[in-house]
């Protein structure tokens, strides 16, 4: 990851909101949540919630998909783990009890049954 699409990517984290959002899309696992589901758990408009989905999709930190008549969105575990990456590149100036962050790498949802 850039300088720049870091910088954006904590941007668009910035907001109370938007974190929560992404934060509770994470806990949910690759299975991801309805967006009615989301908005309950979240207690905001649904054009709020549409608004700030934007701006996380924009970011590439959500990913949806259309079942029917639900969209599912789900945290992109990809793009979480590469700003993990980019954060803790060369931490600690390298010591080797300094190791970078752990990657997420949630169980698929097939393998969780």
């Amino acid at each position: 990851m850039k300088h720049q699409q870091a910088a954006d990517t904590l941007a668009t984290l910035s907001h109370e909101t938007r974190l929560a959002a992404f934060r509770h899309l994470v806990q949910a696992g690759p299975g991801g949540l309805s967006v009615g589901a989301l908005r309950e758990h979240l207690g905001i408009t649904a054009t709020n919630l549409t608004a700030h989905l934007n701006l996380l999709r924009r970011a590439a930190l959500v990913l949806d998909r259309r079942e029917g008549r639900v969209i599912r969105v789900r945290a992109n575990y990809v793009r979480m783990n590469a700003l993990i990456a980019y954060l803790t590149e060369k931490c600690c100036a390298g010591q080797s009890d300094c190791g970078p962050a752990v990657v997420c790498k949630p169980a698929s949802k097939k393998a969780s049954r």
